[in-house]
C-alpha cells in the first residue's frame, strides 16, 4: 500500500529527545501509518542528528523543515552563527556530525515547508501565513511555489529569510480570519503545525478543528517541557 493511502500519524517537535520519540511511536508501526514529521527534530536534546536520520529512514514518512533545522544549516554554512544557534538549544556535537554527513545535509536542504495531504489537510511547521513572504505574487500552485522558493534560498545562502518566516508566532490560534484566508489560498480544509508548545494532553484544536497544534513539549531538554506532558500531546493520529 502506498504511503498516501495509509492513515496519517502526525509528529510535532521532537527537539533531540530520541528516547521519547521511540516511546511515542511504539504503538504505530511504520508499515501501517503515513508518518508526517512537522520539523524541529534538532536542538535542545542530545540526539538531534539521530532524530533526523531516524525520520529520514522511517518507511512511509515525510519530513518538513522547521526553524531549528534552518538555524543549524545556517550555522553549518556561516561559522559566525554557531553562537546564536547554540543559544537556541543547538548541540555542537550534532553540528560536527552533520558537517561530516554530506548526504544528510543535502537531504535536509530538500525538505519541503508545506505538504498537503490526501484529505485536504495542510501540514507545516509554524501556525502562520508568513510563508506568503515566499510568494509575493498570487501565482497558481502556492504550495509548490513556496516549497521551490525555500529550496532556492537554501541553495543561495538564504537561511536568514527562512529563519524569519519559520520563527514567528502561531497566529492561527487567535486570528481565525487569517486562518481562513490561508486555507482558501492553499485549497486546504485544515492545517496542522507545531513550533510553539501548547499545554494540553492532546494536540490543541482551534476554531472547530480547522487548526491543530501538535507541539506538546515532547523533549525533556526543552525549556518549556513539563514533567507531566504526555507523548500523546505531540504524536498522534490525524482524525476528523
Amino acid at each position: 500500500m502506498a504511503a498516501r493511502d495509509l492513515p496519517v500519524l502526525i509528529v510535532g517537535d521532537v527537539h533531540g529527545d530520541l528516547e521519547r520519540l521511540f516511546s511515542a511511536l511504539k504503538p504505530y508501526p511504520p508499515s501501517d501509518w503515513h508518518t508526517v514529521f512537522l520539523g524541529d527534530l534538532v536542538d535542545y536534546g542530545m540526539f538531534g542528528v539521530g532524530a533526523l536520520r531516524y525520520a529520514r529512514d522511517r518507511p512511509n514518512s515525510d519530513v518538513l523543515l522547521g526553524n531549528h533545522e534552518v538555524a543549524m544549516l545556517w550555522a553549518l554554512r556561516d561559522r559566525t552563527r554557531i553562537g546564536f544557534w547554540m543559544g537556541i538549544g543547538g548541540q555542537r556535537h550534532d553540528l560536527d556530525e552533520l558537517a561530516r554527513d554530506e548526504a544528510l545535509q543535502e537531504w535536509l536542504r530538500r525538505r519541503p515547508l508545506l505538504l498537503r495531504l490526501r484529505d485536504g489537510t495542510l501540514a507545516q511547521h509554524c501556525g502562520s501565513d508568513a510563508y506568503l513572504d515566499l510568494m509575493p505574487d498570487q501565482l497558481p500552485g502556492p504550495i509548490e511555489t513556496i516549497n521551490a522558493q525555500a529550496r532556492s534560498l537554501l541553495e543561495q545562502g538564504g537561511e536568514p529569510d527562512l529563519w524569519e518566516i519559520l520563527s514567528g508566532p502561531n497566529v492561527f490560534e487567535t486570528q481565525p480570519l487569517r486562518l481562513d484566508r490561508w486555507l482558501e489560498l492553499t485549497g486546504s480544509r485544515r492545517v496542522v503545525f507545531g513550533h510553539k508548545p501548547h499545554r494540553g494532553p492532546k494536540p490543541a484544536r482551534y476554531h472547530g478543528g480547522k487548526a491543530i497544534n501538535y507541539d506538546g513539549g515532547l523533549s525533556r531538554s526543552h525549556r518549556m517541557h513539563r514533567a507531566a506532558s504526555p507523548v500523546s500531546a505531540t504524536v498522534g493520529p490525524l482524525t476528523d
